[in-house]
This record gives structure tokens, sequence and C-alpha cells, in this order.
């Protein structure tokens, strides 16, 4: 088990952000070590993050603070931009014709591509990523990892429709309320569909798909260009 049995709630909840703020600046520094790259070569790093907000960057702010980066924040909605290395925009990942061709040095993306729809969706928001930048760091949870990560719940992933269904009606589960009725179980249960190290691979075929693991098993895979 990730938490002790014996945690009181209040240990339990410091245990999980410690755990979860220990991956984020793993994932970070990989991150940071491509716009190193792109910097030694051109002076600064345009970065444009789908689904990205403020407080994610500022909570690592430590990692990044000294490197000349700009941020582009594309939402549904915009959100706020916290300073004046940030620019926030609405836009949907599957399509964003306001930006040229290799309009930024690198697109980052953090668990955004499970929920943009279906795999033709996941295939025109990875279209756009590859267009857009000639480098990419896209992240999304593994299909075949047992602890569905917005559910928060073991193996409910993996189970047939009507099982989903009687669980996400049965009570609040992870990010979701508890679904009042068949049509709002559905939606709840379309909101994200996990991918697999193969379908990464074949969306971002010029990357290289890493593997971030917890307890041995593969938690979530990452494709860097």
């Amino acid at each position: 088990m990730l938490i002790a049995d014996t945690c009181s709630p209040e240990e339990a909840a410091r245990e999980i952000l410690v755990y979860q703020s220990a991956f984020r600046k793993r994932r970070l520094a990989m991150f940071l070590s491509v716009v190193d790259e792109i910097v030694e070569k051109t002076g600064r790093c345009r970065v444009l993050d789908l689904g990205g907000v403020g407080s994610y960057w500022l909570g690592l702010e430590d990692l990044w603070r000294d490197r000349p980066m700009h941020m582009t924040l594309v939402n549904l909605a915009a959100v706020d931009a916290p300073d004046a290395r940030f620019a926030s925009l609405a836009g949907d990942a599957r399509s964003l014709p306001q930006f040229a061709d290799r309009a930024f040095d690198i697109v980052h993306s953090n668990s955004v591509i499970e929920h943009v729809g279906s795999m033709a969706d996941k295939r025109r928001m990875a279209a756009e990523i590859r267009r857009l930048a000639p480098r990419y760091f896209v992240q999304t949870p593994n299909y075949w990892f047992p602890v569905e990560p917005h559910f928060r719940m073991a193996a409910i992933h993996w189970l047939p429709r009507g099982l989903q269904r009687a669980l996400v009606m049965s009570g609040a589960r992870g990010f979701y309320p508890r679904a009042s009725n068949v049509a709002e179980a559905d939606a709840i249960l379309a909101d994200a569909s996990l991918l697999d190290a193969g379908e990464m691979q074949d969306l971002f075929p010029e990357a290289t798909v890493h593997r971030e693991r917890a307890f041995g098993l593969t938690k979530s895979l990452i494709a860097i260009r």
C-alpha cells in the first residue's frame, strides 16, 4: 500500500502530497534537461503548455527560475497568467490554428491527452503537438497501472461498463461526484480514456517513450523528443 493503514487522514493527505511532489520534481527535471539543450542553441525557450496553469510552474519555480523561458498556457478557457513570463489563451488542443508551424521551441503537456476524447481526437492533438514545435514532452497515465488516477480506485478502468456505471452511481470516486443516472455516469466515464505504451509510441513516432515507475510498475508514460 502507498499509505499505511495506521495513518490518520491528515497524515495520509500529507504523504500523498509528498509522493506527488516527488514525481512532479523528477518529471520537471527531465523536461528542463530538454529546455537546456534548446537554450544552449537559441539562447531562450518558448514553451507551449497545453492544459497548464501558472500555479504548477510557480510551485516548482526554484527549479527553473534562472532559465530564459516564456510559457504560453492554453486551456479551453483562459486561466490567470501570473506574471510577464506567462501568456494565457483559450484554445482546443486538437486544433490550434492561431499558431503557425514551429511557433514554439517545445510543447509541454501533463495529463491532458487522455481527456480529449476518442483515439481520433488524441491523434489530432498529437498532430498539433508535432506541428507546433520540434521538441515535446507529453505525459499521460498508463492504462496498465492498476490504480486509475482520476477515480483514485484500483482496476475500475479494466471493468465492464456496467460495473463501472454501478460504481460511479454508488458514490463519489476520486475527482468525480456521484452520478445520479446512467447519462451522468457515462459522461464521467468518458472524461478520461487512458493510453498504453504502444499507443503513445504510435501517436508520437519520433519520440522516446519514457516509463515513469512506482512500486516496480509503469505509473505513467512520457513521450519525449
